[in-house]
């Protein structure tokens, strides 16, 4: 097994010679790292049994925790560089918590909230599901849903902006 300063070479390596990716396999280890995301900041992780390896090409196997495999970063959506410049005068609502954005209470259910929806401080905006909870996030000022920036299932981390909201 590879310890976390030699998994680390290797991935440092990888970017540093733009290679298209790399996979090792050790005694029962698979390591396989993918050079084609530089701007990614860190790969994560899922554990992936070695002898499923060959059976996980022609289709999904479970996971199961005998190797770790890192994953591709999701890349970023196209709403970040709206969110990294909000309207002057909004307000832009982060997440609190990291986990799965949604906008309604269920599948067939209408949003929370919409574009242009006038809301009030406390009413429920949005749900992020953690670890099988599901949390309503509030509003914390009364106005107008200027902007809503993550897709509805779409992975939220700790600090994104998730809606930019023009007081009133």
């Amino acid at each position: 097994m590879l310890t976390f300063e030699q998994i680390k070479e290797l991935i440092e390596l990888v970017a540093q010679n733009r290679l298209q990716g790399i996979e090792l396999e050790r005694s029962g280890f698979r390591l396989k790292i993918d050079g084609q995301l530089a701007a990614a900041p860190a790969p994560s992780y899922h554990a992936e049994p070695a002898a499923a390896s060959a059976a996980s090409q022609a289709a999904p196997a479970p996971q199961a925790a005998t190797a770790m495999t890192p994953m591709a970063a999701a890349p970023a959506p196209a709403a970040a560089p709206a969110a990294a410049a909000p309207q002057p005068g909004s307000h832009v609502l982060t997440s609190p918590i990291v986990g799965t954005f949604y906008r309604s209470s269920s599948p067939d259910s209408d949003p929370f909230v919409e574009v242009g929806s006038r809301v009030k401080k406390g009413q429920a905006l949005c749900i992020i599901e953690a670890m099988k909870l599901m949390n309503e996030i509030e509003c914390d000022v009364d106005g107008v849903i200027a902007e809503i920036y993550p897709q509805n299932a779409q992975a939220v981390e700790f600090g994104e902006p998730l809606f930019a909201i023009r007081p009133s």
